[in-house]
């Protein structure tokens, strides 16, 4: 499964400490962040099935972070 969110970190040093942060706290986790989209985007797989998106936006929040999970475009075409 990979969960998509649209954050506000707009430099790579923050991004590179989230990073860590999430990686320690979410070990089985990938993540990674594109700071070039214009959403800020904060990509999150994990292979072995569910990924709790709340989880992750209220783990940002604690490092000042605002995230949004953005829907995917099934989602989009579905609604």
């Amino acid at each position: 499964m990979v969960e998509v969110f649209k954050t506000n970190v707009i430099n790579h040093a923050q991004a590179d400490v989230l990073i860590d942060q999430l990686r320690m706290a979410f070990v089985d986790y990938d993540v990674n962040f594109d700071l070039d989209d214009c959403d800020k985007i904060l990509r999150v797989e994990y292979r072995a099935g569910y990924i709790d998106s709340q989880l992750i936006v209220d783990f940002l929040k604690t490092f000042g972070c605002i995230a949004e999970i953005l829907p995917d475009e099934a989602d989009l075409l579905a609604g």
